[in-house]
């Protein structure tokens, strides 16, 4: 059977034509040989079926990737760890609020502003070379679901009023200038239409095309701590309410684990597979 023949069922309950390349790009992606890559697809492909879902063909693809190297498979679950934030954004603004201060940011997560009309808490600030970026995150805990134009026509007016406040107020050392608003998920066309339009930077899981979320994350190295496949579920629920966000954060605060009870030769393997994702060499 030909790709083209193969209609499959996205999280998102829209139908659409199965692409080899998507596939191979997002196992690219992972750092795993063009050899084992192969293997997956030919693997993959003799299992696809009519209506098959994303899901189905993400567990395949992901269960080969881990029997060959967890820390392979803990790259390729990225978007899937990031949804593992949840049940509430809190994470996901600790999370965008990480990736900034490896960025050159200084950041703050939920910060009471006074606008010209009200208030605002904003869900995180980023500082760099005395300029001022208000950011709005929104997470959503479900696949399938998209930011529509109401997300960024919302954050442009609290922004604005925000701003107008703060031009007003000549104590101010920072200069305020730009609104940002980030989803773990994707933007329809015409919530990107708008934002383009009234100048608020737009940071997707796929947008900009060469600087977006999975780009930043990958380039710097700053995975969740929800992309181990040796932590139980339990185990990343503990560290995440202990502000271990990022698998980085882990490496400087290894009584965590052993707070857990969590054997030296398990401990061992964990921190192996994130010293692996966060690129660092083993002393």
């Amino acid at each position: 059977m030909t790709s083209h023949q193969i209609e499959i069922i996205k999280a998102s309950g829209e139908k659409a034509i199965f692409s080899f390349d998507k596939l191979k790009a997002s196992l690219n992606r992972t750092g795993a040989s063009n050899e084992l890559v192969d293997i997956i697809i030919d693997k993959v492909s003799e299992e696809l079926y009519q209506g098959i879902s994303t899901q189905e063909i993400y567990n395949r693809a992901f269960a080969l990737l881990k029997k060959s190297n967890s820390y392979l498979a803990s790259k390729y679950k990225l978007k899937k760890a990031i949804y593992e934030l949840g049940p509430t954004g809190y994470p996901f603004e600790r999370f965008i609020s990480a990736i900034l201060k490896y960025s050159g940011y200084s950041t703050h997560v939920g910060q009471i502003l006074q606008g010209k009309c009200v208030t605002h808490e904003v869900d995180v600030l980023a500082v760099k070379n005395n300029l001022l970026t208000i950011i709005e995150c929104k997470f959503h805990g479900q696949q399938g679901l998209n930011c529509n134009v109401k997300i960024p026509l919302y954050i442009n007016a609290r922004y604005n009023d925000i701003k107008a406040h703060w031009k007003s107020d000549t104590h101010k050392n920072e200069k305020l200038t730009n609104g940002w608003v980030v989803t773990n998920t994707r933007f329809t066309k015409d919530a990107l239409q708008y934002g383009k339009c009234c100048g608020l930077y737009l940071l997707s899981w796929d947008y900009p095309l060469d600087d977006s979320l999975k780009n930043r994350i990958d380039r710097l190295s700053l995975y969740p701590i929800t992309v181990s496949t040796l932590l139980t579920n339990r185990e990343k629920q503990f560290l995440l309410s202990r502000d271990i966000v990022l698998c980085r954060d882990l490496i400087g605060d290894v009584f965590y684990l052993d707070h857990l009870g969590i054997s030296d030769i398990r401990k061992e393997k964990i921190l192996s597979e994130i010293m692996q994702l966060c690129n660092i060499k083993n002393h």
